[in-house]
């Protein structure tokens, strides 16, 4: 039985069982996530093998056509993904992007995203940020109140 809070908003819904589907595949995901000022992607994550995947969750064709940074995330990751619902538009998607259709319990690739190497400069302090991001979230949530104490 799956008791876990179900988000409301559809895209958070997507990305929640984008999640599911990544760590089914060995991957460590992360939400909401900053690589930097000005940009933020909905999940991403890395594989066993050390490729950083980024997945975009849009809910509609508004939403995808309103997203005025999605190829600002290709310079994050060695893959990128988008993630829709199954009345989404597939045709209206990049072709030469991931493709996974999701719902808040869980995903399925259909295409596969190319790869394309981050530069060994940007991957290190990519993962040395997500690392950081991940930690501080589990301090948050281990200790609401003294989290905030760093210097």
């Amino acid at each position: 039985m799956d008791d876990s809070p179900l988000p409301s908003q559809p895209g958070f819904r997507i990305a929640r069982g984008v999640s599911r589907l990544l760590r089914s595949l060995d991957h460590a995901v992360l939400s909401e996530f900053v690589p930097e000022r000005g940009l933020r992607v909905d999940v991403i994550s890395i594989a066993a093998n050390g490729e950083i995947w980024i997945v975009e969750c849009k809910s509609c064709r508004a939403d995808f056509t309103g997203d005025r940074k999605w190829q600002s995330y290709l310079d994050y990751s060695d893959r990128f993904f988008w993630a829709v619902d199954a009345g989404f538009p597939d045709e209206i998607l990049p072709p030469d992007t991931g493709l996974i259709r999701a719902d808040a319990y869980g995903g399925e690739v259909l295409r596969q995203a190319p790869l394309t190497k981050l530069a060994a400069a940007r991957r290190t302090r990519l993962t040395r940020d997500l690392a950081r991001s991940a930690a501080l979230r589990l301090q948050m949530l281990q200790d609401p109140q003294g989290a905030g104490q760093g210097g």
